[in-house]
């Protein structure tokens, strides 16, 4: 049986949904919605609670509960890397109408902000280890956030590391001005002959750190995907790490295998 707390919740989630409550719309006060429900405040908060974790309304401290503006949300899926693979090598004409995010999100590139920062770095363990380099050796760490014009948030926070040494066969890579490069990384890739063979992406959820709630503009009780993604090329040799945390409020991820065929 649905405890109290959970009947209110539903019956909020109903109002809105159906569009009896309006994004930006004020919910009336925790003592008004008490009162109305004949519960106490404490029941009120976790109704509240459950919504908030749900991305359906947001607590402004001083102001109130309002229902939130849903935010654009984004489908990644792991065809993604086909399809920006397929379009490395087109003209820059093609590749400049639509990049990764657009594709995630349908959006166009007019409907995006992009930002992009590089920095040198030195390889700590962990990424000398994935790279086969020894600690220490300089690397090009890339910062990623890309937002929709209508939002503060960006859809991620996304770090990108490059063996340095690799990538100064063309001086291009090294300048964060060049962004956002039509094509993405595996079209920068194909610049110094690299083409890749495989990618591979480990998945985790986790509750994300104060940095993150802020600059991803969550709720209280939202989780972020922790996406460490390994770009491998045609000799087996590792050329790209990205580190992606995702919001999980607003962030679907898609897995889709091809299976082999059984021969009868």
């Amino acid at each position: 049986m649905a405890k109290r707390y959970e009947r209110i919740a539903d019956a909020l989630r109903s109002e809105i949904r159906a569009g009896q409550r309006i994004p930006g719309e004020r919910l009336p006060a925790e003592t008004a919605l008490a009162a109305q429900h004949k519960v106490s405040l404490p029941t009120i908060r976790q109704a509240l609670g459950v919504l908030q974790v749900e991305g359906l309304v947001e607590k402004r401290h001083g102001h109130g509960n309002f229902v939130r503006k849903p935010r654009r949300p984004v489908e990644r899926t792991n065809e993604r890397h086909q399809w920006e693979k397929d379009r490395a090598r087109k003209p820059v004409e093609v590749r400049q109408t639509t990049g990764a995010t657009e594709h995630d999100t349908g959006l166009t590139i007019n409907d995006l902000v992009f930002h992009a920062a590089y920095r040198e770095a030195e390889a700590a363990d962990e990424l000398a280890d994935i790279f086969k380099v020894p600690a220490g050796t300089r690397l090009l760490e890339r910062l990623y956030r890309t937002s929709y014009r209508e939002e503060d948030a960006p859809f991620a926070l996304v770090r990108s590391y490059l063996v340095h040494d690799v990538v100064a066969g063309n001086p291009e890579l090294l300048d964060d001005s060049n962004e956002p490069w039509p094509g993405g990384t595996q079209s920068q890739l194909h610049t110094i002959g690299i083409e890749l063979d495989r990618i591979t992406e480990r998945v985790t959820a986790r509750p994300p750190t104060v940095e993150e709630t802020e600059d991803l503009g969550l709720t209280a009780g939202v989780s972020v995907i922790d996406l460490w993604k390994t770009s491998i090329d045609t000799t087996g040799r590792v050329v790209e790490v990205s580190h992606v945390i995702l919001p999980g409020d607003r962030t679907e991820m898609v897995f889709t295998t091809p299976l082999d065929r059984w021969q009868s």
